[in-house]
């Protein structure tokens, strides 16, 4: 079968796969690729395609010191099958391709567009320009075009989304590489986010997500320290919207405000993420992390005090070039005393063109491992003890999609607390759907889920629910992928929590 011939199988359009690596700022830049190649005619090639698809999309991070392997891997895997069919494209963006640029068509000449991530709105164009021209486009804009929110979006959930407030980074921590490569922090209009919440509810969404690479720092662009604890209370106002999360916050902008706007309103969840990354004010200055240990754990005691079942998570690094033992301990000893429900843990990977790359006193391997091991085992612990004390609660779940791998064969369902704990219950006799809420009591805690085993108390059909069965209905319908969100700034057209902005910041 010839690649014309393969495009006419799927009512007769061209399909497409986006293949996402990295943190949540990557995942919505997806949707917002996937409902570009959408608004242009693609089809969304079917599950387990494996790059089978006419055009294949990837969404590149380059936080990870293998990052480019992985990269080049693929890359090669799909060498042969577009070396057999000719009209077949394949796509590289984001972080690593705003990196490395020409480097990409050099190493994998097969490619035929490279953009970056201030240029994701350029994607369709770029793959027509490179079919008519039979050539490779290379196109990396050194900022921002247009702010991500403007572009069309096919997102992945029906009952919740991502909002991004701004984009880029300030901050020039020594292991980080993202400002280099999404630029300095802008902030959108305060009017534009809400008019896009304001959409979103709409059209059914009941949870939604607001993203930063440092999202608490929002403001810093327009002049206000206390916008976004301004824009919290403000989303409270929203009617229809339920549950509201933010991520990811820096413990340097994180302000009195902000803790008493989560305190006091009703639709922000009891949930914070907040990048720890070291306890030792040593490794710390190294970082150029703009905090210390007192400060980090003050922080939590006050959000423990103001809104005492906040569920706390964070980020760690273990083995930052010239970390010491005791500085480890250090991290042990936060650690301990902050009780995280969850903790992202990473061995330090070198991140090419950042400071610490350079640094001396890199960690050998095996000594990274050996401290990662203890942190890991220490905070499953902690975990658990913190999970058990959610034994004999009553707890509001919104319905969740795919996230419980073993629910077919447990014959239960999840869904997600308030504070986003994983909850596996067993299912009603009541039709439930995702986005609907179902109350429940919590019987049994695992470090990592927790079961409610009797039957559900309540539930709650909602309007979330009713958009995922809408959504569901219209996908059985045609071929043509439902498109949802914001496809342009203005008058709002009426009609789903990992960690935190690049997960190491």
């Amino acid at each position: 079968m010839s690649s014309i011939d393969r495009s006419q199988s799927v009512g007769g359009t061209r399909t497409y796969e986006v293949r996402t690596y990295g943190c949540q700022m990557n995942v919505h830049d997806s949707e917002r690729l996937s409902g570009l190649l959408e608004d242009a005619g693609y089809v969304r090639a079917p599950e387990g395609s494996d790059g089978d698809a006419d055009v294949v999309v990837f969404n590149t991070c380059a936080v990870r010191e293998n990052a480019d392997n992985k990269l080049y891997g693929n890359l090669g895997h799909l060498a042969p099958k577009k070396a057999s069919r000719p009209g077949m494209q394949i796509a590289v963006g984001g972080c690593l391709a705003q990196k490395d640029r020409d480097t990409i068509v050099k190493r994998a000449p097969w490619v035929d567009v490279v953009f970056g991530t201030h240029n994701i709105g350029k994607l369709p164009v770029l793959l027509e320009r490179a079919r008519v021209q039979e050539e490779a486009q290379v196109e990396i804009a050194e900022s921002l075009e247009a702010f991500p929110s403007t572009l069309p979006t096919r997102r992945e959930s029906a009952y919740a989304a991502w909002v991004s407030i701004s984009v880029g980074c300030n901050n020039t921590c020594t292991f980080c590489i993202v400002p280099a490569l999404r630029g300095k922090e802008k902030d959108r209009r305060t009017g534009d986010i809400l008019a896009e919440i304001e959409a979103l509810v709409a059209e059914g969404v009941s949870e939604i997500t607001l993203l930063g690479q440092n999202v608490n720092a929002y403001g810093s662009d327009i002049g206000d320290r206390e916008a976004f604890s301004k824009l919290l209370r403000a989303c409270g106002k929203i009617d229809g919207l339920e549950r509201v999360r933010f991520t990811s916050p820096h413990p340097r902008d994180f302000t009195d405000d902000v803790i008493a706007a989560m305190a006091e309103t009703p639709n922000v969840m009891p949930q914070l993420h907040m990048p720890l990354q070291s306890g030792s004010d040593p490794v710390l200055k190294a970082m150029r992390r703009s905090y210390r240990q007192e400060r980090y754990l003050g922080i939590i005691e006050k959000v423990r005090a103001a809104i005492p079942h906040a569920a706390i998570s964070t980020d760690i690094i273990v083995g930052f070039p010239g970390e010491t033992e005791e500085d480890f301990e250090q991290t042990l000893h936060v650690v301990r005393e902050a009780r995280f429900a969850q903790a992202f843990t990473f061995q330090y990977s070198k991140r090419p063109g950042t400071p610490a790359a350079e640094m001396d006193g890199q960690i050998p391997k095996k000594v990274v491992q050996e401290r990662y091991e203890r942190l890991v085992e220490l905070q499953e612990t902690i975990s658990w003890e913190e999970n058990k004390k959610q034994v004999g609660r009553t707890l509001e779940l919104m319905v969740a999609e795919g996230e419980g791998r073993k629910d077919d064969a447990t014959h239960r369902l999840s869904g997600r607390a308030p504070d986003s704990r994983l909850v596996h219950f067993t299912k009603p006799e009541q039709e439930v759907r995702p986005g609907d809420v179902v109350t429940v009591e919590i019987t049994y805690a695992a470090p990592h889920h927790l079961l409610a085993e009797g039957a559900v108390l309540d539930v709650r059909r909602t309007r979330a629910g009713d958009a995922w069965e809408k959504r569901n209905t219209a996908r059985a319908a045609g071929p043509k992928g439902v498109m949802l969100g914001l496809p342009k700034l203005g008058v709002p057209e009426p009609l789903p929590a990992v960690t935190g902005g690049c997960a190491v910041d």
